[in-house]
């Protein structure tokens, strides 16, 4: 009885339902299409230590892999260095400060891999990935100048983005749609909890208990 008295609430809200509904749906999407400036990411990986010649795996070459993964951490530091960003901005001649830069690039260890990928956030795609092949190449340079050791290994180049990475419209309108539909199922519960007026035979009977045996009907007399 319970789940029927439910669908008759929402029967009766579905009106409210409908429009809340879709109405947060559509000012999504004309939020994620026609209001929200549209950024592209460009990533690129590097690996952290030197590559060996030989192909096979001793106790060293292994202990060396462990201490390369702990390298990564330090090359993350690197990466979002002021010294890095001033590098890139300088190589690229970009009108930004490195803070601005540095806003822009987010640098994360891969597993527990000796791979260390950074990725640049930017309004324009090819300048996202002008900045990542550049950071690697900065990255690179600065290490080994710092610490006089090079430890970084460039491999792929980065690529150009061929679409936007947020927002994303068709996500952020399925997220819309469930929020709106939730909140006006319980906009539609909570009218109905603070509705406590008498309108039918039943409302009656809930409220006393007591069986109707009568109902006296409303005659209107015209004279």
């Amino acid at each position: 009885m319970e789940i029927i008295e439910y669908f008759n609430i929402i029967k009766k809200r579905m009106l409210l339902v409908i429009l809340l509904t879709l109405g947060a749906t559509v000012l999504s999407g004309v939020l994620s299409y026609f209001v929200i400036t549209p950024t592209y990411k460009s990533d690129i990986s590097v690996i952290i230590g030197k590559i060996e010649s030989d192909a096979s795996v001793s106790q060293d070459s292994y202990n060396d892999v462990i201490m390369y993964q702990k390298l990564v951490k330090t090359y993350s530091e690197f990466a979002a260095s002021r010294r890095v960003s001033e590098h890139v901005i300088k190589a690229l001649s970009l009108k930004i400060d490195p803070i601005e830069l540095q806003n822009m690039v987010t640098v994360a260890p891969k597993g527990d891999t000796e791979f260390l990928t950074m990725t640049v956030t930017s309004k324009y795609p090819k300048e996202a990935m002008d900045i990542a092949n550049q950071l690697a190449k900065s990255l690179k340079y600065i290490s080994n100048d710092v610490k006089k050791v090079d430890n970084v290994q460039l491999l792929d180049e980065a690529l150009e983005p061929t679409s936007p990475a947020n927002p994303n419209p068709k996500l952020n309108m399925a997220i819309a749609f469930f929020i709106g539909l939730m909140v006006s199922l319980g906009i539609a519960f909570l009218l109905e909890y603070l509705d406590n007026t008498v309108k039918s035979q039943e409302d009656i009977e809930k409220l006393t208990g007591i069986p109707v045996i009568g109902i006296i009907p409303l005659n209107y007399d015209k004279q």
